[in-house]
């Protein structure tokens, strides 16, 4: 007898009644009596409005990225100004600057003031000298060209010659601590410009005053450790990451008056055992780059470093966080089948490589902004 793949159970009884509403919904007749209703119509406008928006994304982003490329929000910093004023800072002509500038008070990034003046939104504000974010809508460029053709990226995966696979080369190089200091500038950049808020939330939520030596793994140019320095003076510092991010973590943290308690080695977290000595260990945004046996790899190599009794802290965007399902389910998927390798991940799949890396327990610590930042800590 051949053998069949096992048949999916049939639906449950509210899956049957949830399909011939979707059903029903889907009539042009429906669509039409909803959006007259009265207490109908609030939902299908709600629900037009939020398809439209996803329709609409595309050039949404592209907006944002227009003004922030004409330095509008800088611009805009001190005082409102006229269409004139800002066609003439952002040479453009008087049309096209009223075309932009609308776009943006749609979206709240500008708001329109008396006499023809515009001004800072409510969305553009927090823009203002954030260099992090600013940096990361420049840095989209290369992810807007990947994802031009979603269907062919999902067909060839990590087979793609992507722009993002190129700039982050580190994360699938055979040979990663042998890559040209100069590729390693513009993304060990990108990586310190966007890494602060990060920092807050782990800081604002866990106590690292207990410790005494932090070894941060994957730790770039030393953005983290710097900011866990200045906050706790008493800590002794470690760093461990390819030769050429080392060395400018060992500048920046000189740079910081952090040089006489700080130690940088450069290497390959895959390949060569982590530094020992520290009693507390950090991957901040470092295991969504790689693919499950590289993060089960690097695991257990962090839990050889750590003493009995060790503190293991991990931070980055997960998947299925609440409030923030899009980030992992829809953003750092796409961007990661992009980039070429790694992805986002649910907290039950850490929980569950930490036990097999032997770590004795973890557990999840709460953030302010779970859209960026997940935090689990996990005992040695």
């Amino acid at each position: 007898m051949p053998a069949f793949p096992p048949t999916a159970p049939a639906p449950a009884w509210f899956e049957r009644i949830r399909d011939r509403w979707n059903a029903l919904v889907a009539t042009d007749a429906f669509q039409r009596w909803s959006a007259r209703f009265p207490l109908t119509r609030p939902i299908t406008m709600r629900r037009s409005r939020a398809l439209f928006d996803i329709v609409s994304g595309f050039v949404y982003t592209q907006t944002l990225l227009a003004c922030v490329e004409l330095e509008l929000f800088e611009y805009l910093a001190g005082s409102a100004r006229t269409v004139d004023e800002i066609a003439a800072h952002a040479s453009l002509t008087r049309a096209n600057t009223e075309r932009l500038l609308n776009a943006a008070v749609s979206l709240r990034l500008m708001v329109r003031r008396r006499h023809g003046r515009y001004a800072i939104g409510p969305l553009g504000a927090p823009l203002v000298g954030n260099t992090g974010v600013l940096a990361l809508v420049r840095h989209h460029r290369m992810a807007y060209h990947d994802l031009h053709d979603p269907v062919a990226l999902l067909r060839q995966g990590a087979e793609s010659q992507t722009e993002l696979s190129q700039y982050w080369s580190y994360a699938d190089a055979q040979r990663p601590q042998a890559i040209d200091p100069t590729r390693v500038a513009a993304y060990s950049e990108i990586m310190a410009a966007t890494l602060p808020p990060v920092a807050a939330e782990v800081l604002d939520a866990y106590d690292f005053s207990k410790h005494r030596c932090l070894l941060d793994v994957g730790g770039g140019e030393g953005a983290f450790l710097s900011l866990v320095g200045a906050r706790h003076q008493h800590l002794q510092l470690r760093l461990f990451d390819l030769p050429a991010v080392a060395e400018r973590a060992t500048a920046r943290l000189a740079h910081a008056g952090m040089g006489a308690r700080a130690q940088c080695a450069g290497g390959n977290f895959h390949a060569e055992p982590l530094p020992t000595g520290a009693d507390v260990c950090s991957l901040v945004r470092v295991l969504l780059d790689h693919d499950d046996a590289s993060v089960l790899n690097l695991l257990k190599r962090v839990r050889a470093a750590l003493p009995p009794g060790g503190v293991l802290v991990i931070a980055e965007a997960m998947a299925g966080a609440r409030g923030a399902e899009t980030v992992g389910d829809a953003y750092f998927s796409f961007y990661l089948m992009a980039m070429g390798k790694g992805r986002a991940r649910r907290a039950s799949e850490l929980h569950q490589m930490l036990k097999t890396a032997g770590f004795r327990r973890s557990r999840e610590i709460a953030t302010r902004f779970p859209i960026q930042t997940g935090l689990i800590i996990a005992d040695a």
